[in-house]
């Protein structure tokens, strides 16, 4: 009996994957800790009870890009929604990139950039940027853009948590022809955005996600704004009807709800700036973080401490094989937060 063979090199690549545990406190993946409160439960379920799931939603999500455009003072024709920003990521390199073409990443920074260039077969270029992993201008000389088709920029950057200077970005969106997709994932937390280089720079796309600062990582809604033309080619590659109803719709009633969200990040604020400064105290390396979570480096072995800290019900992220010793928080509950900091102080006495 014949065997299909896959690709070359893809049985070589692990699934990308987070640890998806049953512990006390969950505090890897960057969730909100609070879902959204209960009326939005209830309108929630009182849209989704009228919908005609029978028939195919509705194809280009027409209501909620038109919602996000004017919340964000884009117009509709820029303005795209997909399942989940990493979807939004794989239609940017679908219709950008492909075989023979390039992108660039400034590293560390989101794995999931050059998984998604690897995934549409994509070249990747990797440039390494010093701690603090700020872009300064002089990091784009040399910077390898040249040619390129793609580039990568993270901002808040994942794991690190710093902020991109925009003036770095504009001069970046200026040097190149390449498209320069900024990663905002994380963008309500920090409080700078690149949106409003857009009009200057239709080589420009700003990718952000409704999982993080509206609390729905299960409802998978991500969203960008770029130039009309670079959206067109987006529905050029995308599946049909690839936002559901039932995600629509979530989305709907969560912006009915933004006000709630925007209290949710005050919260969350609250706790990563607790987390930051008690980190010191404890004998580690905080770095600053404009997202909601703390890179920080623990002074013993960080394997040694992730370990300790899951056997005490405490799970979060691992990074020290890309950035060396180092190990990533989630901004979790109050409790969450005690239970960590207690956990630490244990694995590390």
């Amino acid at each position: 009996m014949s065997t299909a063979v896959p690709r070359p090199g893809l049985r070589a690549v692990e699934p990308y994957a987070a640890p998806q545990l049953d512990v006390a406190a969950r505090l890897n993946t960057n969730e909100c800790p609070y879902p959204l409160p209960d009326a939005f439960r209830q309108e929630l379920a009182r849209a989704i009870g009228g919908l005609a799931l029978n028939r195919y939603p509705e194809r280009e999500a027409d209501v909620l890009r038109e919602r996000l455009a004017e919340l964000h003072g884009r117009p509709f024709e820029g303005t795209w929604v997909a399942n989940g920003s990493n979807e939004v990521l794989q239609h940017l390199l679908l219709a950008y990139g492909g075989p023979g073409r390039r992108a660039v990443t400034f590293e560390p920074t989101y794995a999931l950039h050059s998984r998604i260039a690897w995934v549409t077969s994509t070249e990747v270029v990797r440039r390494q940027i010093d701690q603090p992993w700020v872009l300064e201008a002089w990091d784009l000389e040399g910077a390898g853009t040249a040619g390129a088709d793609i580039v990568f920029v993270c901002s808040p950057n994942n794991p690190t948590g710093n902020v991109q200077p925009v003036e770095v970005i504009e001069r970046l969106a200026e040097r190149t022809d390449a498209l320069v997709i900024v990663d905002e994932a994380y963008g309500e937390f920090g409080g700078t955005t690149a949106i409003g280089l857009l009009d200057r720079h239709p080589n420009l796309a700003i990718v952000r996600t409704f999982s993080k600062a509206f609390a729905l990582a299960g409802a998978r809604i991500g969203y960008c704004f770029a130039a009309p033309e670079v959206v067109e080619d987006l529905r050029r590659v995308r599946l049909p009807y690839h936002v559901s109803a039932l995600t629509q719709a979530a989305g709907l009633v969560a912006l009915d709800h933004r006000d709630d969200a925007l209290a949710i990040l005050d919260a969350v604020r609250e706790q990563r700036d607790r987390i930051a400064a008690a980190l010191p105290e404890l004998g580690a390396e905080a770095f600053p973080s404009q997202a909601n979570f703390v890179l920080f480096r623990p002074p013993r072995p960080a394997d040694e401490v992730w370990r300790g800290l899951l056997d005490r019900g405490v799970l979060i992220r691992d990074f020290s094989k890309l950035v060396p010793g180092c190990l990533r928080v989630t901004a979790g509950t109050p409790e969450e937060v005690d239970r960590f900091l207690s956990a630490l102080e244990e694995v590390l006495a």
